[in-house]
C-alpha cells in the first residue's frame, strides 16, 4: 500500500511505501473502549469535603416527648435536625440544618472520589492504536466523520515531507490550502461563542477539533490554526471519533513503522 508524498509547496513529489500499521482491522468496539476508558483515568478527580455542609451543632433527630428540654414535643413541627438561632426562655427559633433539604446542607448524592480505576489490556490498547491510524486512512470513516462531506478529492493518507527548517505559519497555511483543496476549510479550527447559557458557565466557546498533524519527535513545527503532536504524545483522544483528518510527515511515518505502543 502506497501514499502520495507533498513537498512543503503543496506539489507532490513521491510515493511511499505505508507501514503495516495502516492495514490492522480496524475494531471501533475496542477503540471505543479504550476511549472511555482513558477519559476517566484521565479526568480530574473532583468531590465535596467530608465535612461540607455538616459544620453545625444540629446532629440527631430533634425529640417529641413531652417534658424534654428542647424538644419538639406539641410544636407541629418535623423532626429534621436543627440549630438554634436564638431563643427566649424554652421558646426557641430553629431553622433546618445538616440534611440536603436544607440550606447550607450536604449534597444529597455528591461525587465520590478515589473512584475505581478503569482497565484495558495491553493487546487492547495496541489494537486500538492501530485502528485509530488505519482510519485516518479509510475514505469511508473519514466521510462518516464529516457530515458535510460526501466524497474525498485526494488520496489519504496525506504524507508531507519532513521540513528542513522551522516553518512559518502563513506559508504552512498556503501549503495546505494547495494540498486540501476543498478540504481545507475542516482543516482549521473554527471557534465561536455558545449560544446560550453555557456562556455563563464556564463554556463560552466552541470549536471543532480540526486538522491534526503527526510529527516525529525531534521535528519541529509550531502552527497556530490546528492540532500538531509528535509520534511519543499521541493519544486515542487525539484521533477519536474514529477518521479524523490527519498529516503525517515522512519522518513520523518512518517512526510509526517502528513504533511498539
Amino acid at each position: 500500500m502506497k501514499a502520495q508524498v507533498y513537498d512543503m509547496q503543496g506539489n507532490k513529489k513521491s510515493e511511499v511505501q505505508l507501514p503495516e500499521i495502516f492495514k490492522t482491522e480496524i475494531r471501533e468496539d475496542i477503540v471505543q473502549k479504550y476511549y472511555e476508558s482513558e477519559k476517566l483515568n484521565t479526568q480530574h478527580p473532583y468531590s465535596p469535603a467530608k465535612s461540607a455542609g455538616r459544620r453545625h451543632s444540629a446532629s440527631g433527630t430533634i425529640s417529641h416527648q413531652r417534658h424534654d428540654w428542647k424538644g419538639h414535643y406539641g410544636r407541629g413541627i418535623s423532626r429534621v435536625p436543627r440549630k438554634t438561632m436564638r431563643r427566649s426562655g424554652v421558646n426557641f427559633y430553629w431553622i433546618g440544618a445538616e440534611i440536603a433539604s436544607a440550606r447550607g446542607g450536604r449534597r444529597a448524592h455528591p461525587p465520590k472520589f478515589p473512584r475505581r480505576f478503569r482497565k484495558i489490556n495491553k493487546k487492547e490498547i495496541t489494537l486500538a492504536l492501530n485502528s485509530a491510524l488505519a482510519a485516518t486512512a479509510n475514505e469511508d470513516y473519514v466521510i462518516q466523520r464529516y457530515s458535510t462531506l460526501n466524497k474525498l478529492s485526494i488520496k489519504l493518507p496525506i504524507i508531507l515531507e519532513s521540513p528542513q527548517n522551522e516553518i512559518k505559519t502563513k506559508n504552512f497555511i498556503k501549503t495546505l490550502k494547495t494540498i486540501l483543496g476543498d478540504l481545507f476549510n475542516l482543516a482549521l479550527k473554527n471557534k465561536t461563542i455558545r449560544a446560550g447559557k453555557g456562556k455563563l458557565r464556564g463554556r463560552r466557546y466552541k470549536s471543532n477539533a480540526g486538522l491534526l498533524l503527526i510529527k516525529s519527535k525531534d521535528e519541529r513545527i509550531k502552527t497556530k490554526g490546528l492540532d500538531i503532536k509528535s509520534i511519543n504524545e499521541l493519544s486515542i483522544q487525539d484521533l477519536y471519533p474514529l477518521g479524523r483528518l490527519t498529516i503525517y510527515t515522512e519522518k513520523a511515518l518512518e517512526e510509526i513503522g517502528g513504533k511498539k505502543w
